[in-house]
């Protein structure tokens, strides 16, 4: 937001040796963050009023003129000039030699420099509005330049800046800084904040009364989203060009001059905060009736925006059709035209929230829902009313206000908060004297109502009061802020380190992204905490229970996450149209209803697990599948933690009919999945032609291990004998079953391969297995390795129906 200085000082009295630097830091430190501060005569150095002495023909161009210019110099400056508005006497803006202008308002600033124009010495430019950016403040036609004839100040060499009343510092207020500040989006609360900094008086907002003598105009509510709204028609009104100090205060703050009803409207809402909007009276069929839009309903607004209005909007109407979107923007039809002879003014108070999500909805953002969605409080369109009526009194005179309407269906009360000295103190760091409070809120409005020894009692200004200040907290912080918090000093606290603290769950983390990312390649991933509608429904998993944002960032993106599958999901999809092997792990929070108190009872937050999830990508799904197995039963050796085993108990609804396992903890509890996607789910979120599989399960499951749990055994001194057996077995018969038979018997087992050939029944497969035969006290005989194969073969063929090939 930017704010004028000028308009500051017109309700607020600034110290004399006030710096504008020094107020931009006061500002920062006691209330909003000051982004920059410009002076707008800087804008326009070297340009300044100059008066036309003569005008001659160009004699080598028929559209120049050559002009002898008075600058306010020691000579006149011969200027060759395109403008077809010229005359002698003339008060024109001229850009002497060094000056910077925009060349007939195109392109960059360039500097002007004493040159031949046809042959003919020019010494400077006598400048169009456009040349100056000041087109909106000085409309013309398109080849006339700006005439400052009629300004009192505007005498030759004067700078144009001081001559039209630009003279003024903008600051520039980060809107981050005070999006819970209502009182502060107008001039008159930044005066405020500035009075109470300083210590110096605020102006009162003139009052204007309205006579109880008026017809009654009708005004009705029927929707829970107007907390009130006023409705005044005024007769014989007039639409014409707002006076130039008005035009000049709105150019400033980057809000274009229309007309004068429609720059009263602006002018009420940038000094008091306030938003206004007026209608054209004649076009107001049967008074004023606020309620929700209608589903079927269209309105136009003023920018040409044609909308679709829904059941969730509040309109303004006739009691017939909408003319304005209530809190947001008026419609082109009613509003005010350049006919209007009498006009309806709105000041009306709106629910932030409504106006909020009709902004977003419909992609509309204005400087009145800006304003709405920050919750105004219902006191301020008193102040609005009085501006607006007194500015229209001294705009047009002849104005008469014949009839007012009003309703009513929520009025903002002042807060009370009660804090205890203590609490002030043990936070601030020392003492709070009654005084330094009083010093510090009053001021500002507060009123302290009641106080004794331990606690005192304030009651918050009406304008503070819709939800920025609530509780202690926020009491300490107004105190806080107006003492200064760079006057506090700063006590570190005492901490004594007697011994390293060993955090098993911190360090088993970081050891865990370190493994899959270096030891197994994968690449690490951030999604999104909300999952888009598609992948949850890609994946077929039931997301019923899964938690709602109530302010999502679209429609399809309103649920928080339940599981890392639909995000990575999206993750390959995306990297699919780049690469076609690839494999990335993401370690993350999922979400679930319930709730928990991390820091206290009063902070109340759902439930959240610590996931990780790894997706790989190829061509090749066996070798996917290994790999990833691979890496997850590898994750306990190398990381020192708690393992995992695999069983197929319940099938993941995104994983294939028969390529998937269940991931078990140490206690033999299901804590995850692990599968191949189903060609259901490939299809539905878009991935062609590659295999992927995926895996996740809760790593709250998986426990650090204590480093002293570990035990010593000497290596073996005698001489290992390693065999490789081939078997045929059935095709349903699974790995884990032929290791749970032979591990027991031999010092280590590995698988090599799975083999398929033409020889073989077709529910047949050969694996070959390796592995090692020792003893720990000889070498074992011939007889003994032939003994313990064929005891090997013969348990297989037992339990499994093995076959040795």
């Amino acid at each position: 937001m930017k704010v004028s200085l000028n308009w500051l000082k017109d309700y607020v009295e600034l110290p004399e040796d006030l710096s504008i630097e020094d107020l931009a830091y006061d500002l920062t430190m006691r209330t909003v963050e000051v982004e920059d501060v410009e002076s707008l005569k800087d804008r326009f150095s070297g340009i300044v009023v100059g008066e036309i002495l003569s005008i001659e023909k160009h004699e080598n161009a028929d559209t120049l003129w050559v002009c002898k210019v008075n600058v306010g110099g020691e000579r006149d400056l011969q200027i060759v000039c395109g403008g077809q508005n010229l005359f002698v006497g003339q008060k024109v803006a001229v850009s002497v030699p060094g000056a910077m202008v925009r060349w007939h308002g195109q392109g960059e600033a360039v500097e002007i420099k004493s040159t031949k124009l046809r042959g003919v010495l020019s010494e400077g430019m006598i400048c169009g509005a456009n040349e100056l950016d000041l087109e909106v403040i000085f409309p013309a036609a398109e080849h006339d330049i700006m005439d400052l004839s009629d300004l009192e100040k505007a005498q030759p060499g004067v700078n144009i800046a001081d001559a039209i009343g630009l003279d003024d510092y903008i600051i520039e207020i980060d809107n981050k800084s005070m999006t819970h500040r209502p009182d502060l989006w107008g001039h008159y609360g930044i005066a405020r904040e500035l009075a109470a900094i300083y210590n110096t008086k605020l102006k009162k907002l003139e009052t204007f009364e309205v006579t109880d003598n008026l017809d009654n105009y009708p005004v009705e509510i029927s929707t829970k989203n107007c907390n009130a709204y006023s409705a005044y028609v005024i007769d014989n009104v007039k639409v014409e060009k707002s006076p130039l100090d008005m035009r000049i205060r709105l150019w400033s703050v980057d809000v274009n001059p229309k007309n004068n009803l429609v720059d009263i409207t602006n002018y009420v809402m940038l000094t008091t905060g306030q938003p206004t909007h007026g209608f054209d009276y004649k076009h107001v069929e049967s008074g004023i009736l606020v309620r929700d839009a209608n589903s079927d309903e269209k309105l136009e607004l003023l920018d040409g925006t044609i909308l679709d209005l829904d059941p969730e909007d509040v309109v303004i109407t006739d009691g017939k059709k909408p003319l304005a979107l209530g809190g947001v923007m008026g419609g082109k039809q009613d509003s005010i035209l350049a006919d209007t002879d009498s006009m309806l003014l709105e000041i009306a108070s709106f629910s932030p929230l409504a106006v909020r999500r009709t902004s977003k909805r419909h992609n509309v953002r204005t400087d009145s829902s800006s304003r709405y969605e920050k919750d105004i409080d219902t006191a301020r369109m008193e102040d609005a009313k009085n501006l607006a009526f007194n500015l229209l009194n001294k705009l047009l005179p002849d104005a008469k206000i014949i009839a007012k309407g009003q309703a009513k269906q929520h009025e903002t009360e002042r807060n009370e908060i009660t804090v205890k000295y203590d609490y002030l103190n043990v936070r601030i760091g020392r003492e709070i004297t009654s005084q330094e409070i009083h010093d510090s809120l009053e001021p500002l409005g507060f009123e302290i109502i009641n106080e004794d020894d331990n606690e005192f009692t304030v009651l918050a200004p009406v304008w503070r009061s819709t939800g920025d200040i609530q509780m202690a907290a926020d009491i300490l912080e107004e105190i806080a802020r107006m003492i200064g918090y760079e006057n506090f000093s700063l006590i570190a606290p005492s901490i004594e380190l007697e011994a390293a603290i060993n955090q098993r769950e911190v360090n088993l983390n970081h050891n865990l992204h370190k493994y899959f990312a270096i030891r197994c390649g994968f690449q690490e991933v951030y999604t999104y905490p909300w999952v888009d509608s598609h992948y949850i429904e890609a994946a077929d998993i039931d997301a019923s229970e899964w938690l709602e944002l109530q302010d999502a960032p679209s429609p399809t993106q309103s649920k928080l996450r339940g599981s890392l599958v639909p995000g990575l999901l999206e993750a390959a999809v995306k990297n699919l149209r780049y690469k076609s092997e690839f494999k990335i792990f993401e370690q993350a929070q999922v979400f679930a209803k319930g709730y928990r108190t991390p820091s206290s009872p009063d902070e109340v937050l759902p439930e959240q697990k610590n996931y990780l999830g790894l997706l790989a990508a190829g061509d090749s799904p066996e070798l996917l599948f290994r790999d990833l197995k691979g890496s997850l039963e590898s994750m306990a050796r190398y990381n020192h933690c708690t393992g995992i085993s695999f069983a197929q108990e319940e099938k993941p609804s995104w994983a294939d009919p028969k390529v998937w396992l269940n991931i078990l903890d140490k206690d033999g509890e299901v804590i995850g999945d692990l599968g191949m996607i189903s060609p259901k789910t490939a299809k539905n979120s878009g991935v062609k032609n590659h295999y992927v599989l995926i895996a996740e399960f809760d790593l709250d499951h998986i426990e650090s291990l204590d480093s002293r749990t570990n035990s010593y055994e000497s290596l073996n001194q005698y001489q290992v004998v390693t065999q490789d057996l081939n078997i045929w077995v059935k095709d349903e018969v699974k790995w884990s079953e032929i290791a749970e038979l032979v591990e027991p018997l031999v010092q280590k087992l590995e698988f090599l391969e799975i083999y398929r050939s033409a020889e073989m029944a077709k529910d047949e497969k050969s694996i070959l297995l390796r592995y090692e035969l020792s003893s720990s006290d000889h070498t074992l005989s011939s007889e003994e390795i032939e003994a313990k194969n064929a005891e090997i073969i013969n348990v297989l063929a037992e339990n499994l129906g093995a076959k040795q090939n």
